[in-house]
């Protein structure tokens, strides 16, 4: 199953010093599903078709943070985010229910206001297990070490083998 792909945008954060971000583009999915088909089961399907296999339902944390061991997805089931990217100095992006983004390893993001009872649903590559790193001293070079070993996916959470990601992370 792939999701709609005609809605995609690519958004890039550089290394701030706190925050290691990467040289992978953010990959944002606007209405990857219909809005009458949206709900956190077929988000989960539809990550699960595409080898993501969806792993948790909740919010997105208030905090900056950030991934050294995994890429994350996070499709919006319900409500709507704004969410800050790449850390302090980053960009807001605001996503809303059908709404996919794919986060490199390494990249910074905080939920900075939700609306409608958010829900979203969180998924990983096979074989990656997320951390949770929030920039503080002594985090890195560790952390940029476990972000470089962490393999590309081999394949997109919504466009499975033909989707831009894939073509963009290569």
């Amino acid at each position: 199953m792939q999701g709609n792909l005609a809605a995609v945008s690519f958004a890039y954060f550089a290394d701030d010093g706190q925050f290691p971000n990467s040289n992978l583009p953010v990959v944002i999915y606007r209405q990857a599903l219909a809005a009458e088909a949206v709900s956190a089961e077929a988000l989960e399907r539809l990550f699960e078709e595409n080898g993501w296999p969806g792993q948790w339902r909740a919010g997105i944390y208030d905090y900056d943070h950030y991934h050294s061991t995994a890429h994350e997805c996070l499709g919006v089931a319900r409500g709507s985010v704004r969410l800050r990217l790449g850390g302090p100095e980053g960009r807001n992006v605001s996503v809303a229910a059908g709404d996919v983004l794919v986060l490199p390893a390494g990249t910074a993001h905080r939920c900075i206001g939700a609306e409608g009872d958010l829900l979203v649903v969180g998924a990983y590559p096979p074989g990656q297990d997320w951390d949770v790193l929030r920039g503080e001293a002594g985090e890195r070079p560790d952390a940029d070490r476990r972000i470089a070993s962490v393999p590309l996916p081999q394949t997109d959470p919504v466009g499975g083998q033909g989707g831009p990601l894939l073509e963009k992370w290569r």
